[in-house]
């Protein structure tokens, strides 16, 4: 990480080429202890959601279009503050862009009754690419922006990059939070060319959205979308999609489901 992406974080706190079973839940957090609030079959009323939906780098356009795409969605089914970073300000002008100071704003601001955050980038082993920054952001600093927008509300967590499943670290996996990410930590996620208008991950989430109930339905079927897929493009080395589902969110309903 640059000296000057790393200097930003400290002072904003910021806050994918790019299967294993869902982690266990860890012990209960004193970050997370407080009971989880739900209605009583797992759902939060759409438009008492917030989401922030981050592209992290311009390389590609397939991380900009998942994020259209899925606020897209997500206005389909009734959500309606939704927070859109771009990573490309020249096709995107009207959008704000995915810098460091912006990127930890829109995460670290409080606002609904759950939170969403979908992170679309490139990726490696210490976190997700911020283009803008120059550098990656990690798990330590996703989890504290985490913790100040969110709380101990319902937050899922989608990181759609290379590598992302460095996301499943002890201090993310919280009792109020899903985590999906598009690949094993040891792991290349694939689509994220040039020429691809969604990387694998996104595209298998998109197609699956309307067809899932809860969170722990469509990540179990994006799963299964992206092992069939890498396996008809004759990917040898699979990205392995991780899940993490906290205790107190196991039944957490998709916005408007």
């Amino acid at each position: 990480m640059s000296a000057r992406l790393k200097a930003l974080l400290v002072v904003t706190v910021l806050v994918g080429g790019c299967t294993p079973d869902a982690v266990a839940d860890p012990p209960p957090t004193a970050r997370a202890s407080q009971q989880v609030a739900m209605l009583p079959d797992g759902g939060v009323p759409a438009d008492r959601w917030r989401a922030v939906l981050i592209a992290g780098d311009n390389s590609s356009p397939a991380f900009d279009n998942g994020v259209a795409a899925m606020r897209t969605k997500l206005v389909q089914h009734g959500v309606r503050d939704i927070r859109v970073l771009t990573s490309d300000p020249r096709a995107n002008p009207s959008i704000p862009v995915a810098t460091a100071a912006n990127v930890s704003s829109a995460l670290r601001t409080p606002g609904g009754e759950a939170c969403l955050a979908f992170i679309t980038s490139h990726g490696d082993e210490t976190g997700f690419v911020l283009k803008q920054a120059n550098g990656t952001v990690g798990p330590g600093t996703l989890d504290s922006a985490l913790d100040a927008g969110c709380g101990a509300r319902p937050t899922v967590v989608v990181v759609s990059a290379c590598h992302s499943g460095v996301f499943l670290g002890s201090g993310m996996r919280q009792a109020n939070r899903i985590v999906l990410t598009a690949a094993a930590a040891d792991r290349a996620s694939f689509g994220c060319g040039t020429g691809d208008q969604y990387t694998y991950f996104d595209q298998c989430l998109l197609q699956q959205f309307d067809r899932a109930a809860t969170w722990s339905e469509l990540a179990g079927a994006t799963k299964s979308c992206v092992a069939n897929l890498e396996r008809d493009m004759g990917i040898r080395r699979p990205s392995l999609p991780q899940t993490f589902v906290g205790s107190g969110v196991t039944d957490l309903r998709i916005p408007g489901r």
